[in-house]
């Protein structure tokens, strides 16, 4: 089981995405994520979980 919480910065590398474009997403719903403290943090599960479904939907 891989429960590593990454940051919004992280997530954006991650997904190569522009930090901006990554915030619009997770405070759209489009990506899963969570806020503590109201700064940004993601799973990295439930992030590759969300890559396959939008693999899938294509």
């Amino acid at each position: 089981m891989d429960d590593q919480i990454l940051t919004l910065k992280e997530v954006a590398a991650y997904l190569k995405l522009a930090e901006k474009t990554a915030y619009r997403l997770a405070s759209e719903g489009k990506l899963p994520g969570f806020k503590v403290g109201g700064s940004w943090r993601f799973k990295r599960h439930d992030l590759d979980v969300w890559i396959e479904k939008q693999k899938e939907s294509r």
